[in-house]
């Protein structure tokens, strides 16, 4: 069975993932130990700097890794890389209704017209990975 156009476009997406997580980490680690260069005191604001660009960054390049595997593993119609995906997506879904409560309860409407979208394409994510077709192509019988 060949592999359906939303499964190679998600494909490309984690792909762009990967390039923007790698590009951020290296920003975030580098760029912390400029600023802590920069401090000339040599205090604990220093240290700061640069463990606080350091830990954004690998938590940053971790998602990079995490994207890239996740991308092959589309590509290759792996169904542990559905699942992982169906899982994710959910926990983000879920953290996205908790980010949308405080948006009401702010009620800035740009922030609450973003996480709606964002929302919307999370769950027609997860509902195109169940779909009959897209579960045959990665080989799936069950969940």
């Amino acid at each position: 069975m060949e592999r359906p156009v939303g499964v190679t476009i998600l494909a490309v997406l984690y792909f762009i993932g990967v390039l923007f997580a790698g590009l951020g980490g290296l920003v975030f680690i580098l760029g912390g130990s400029m600023l802590s260069g920069l401090a000339r005191s040599g205090g604990p604001g220093a240290g700061i700097f640069a463990l606080g660009g350091a830990v954004v960054g690998g938590v940053c390049l971790v998602f990079a890794v995490l994207y890239l595997v996740l991308g092959i593993g589309f590509i290759k119609l792996q169904n542990w890389s559905r699942i992982v995906t169906i899982i994710l997506t959910g926990l983000s879904v879920l953290l996205g209704l908790l980010g949308l409560l405080g948006s009401l309860m702010h009620l800035n409407i740009f922030v609450l017209v973003y996480q709606l979208i964002v929302l919307a394409i999370e769950v027609w994510i997860v509902v195109y990975l169940f779909k009959p077709h897209v579960k045959q192509a990665f080989g799936a019988t069950g969940f």
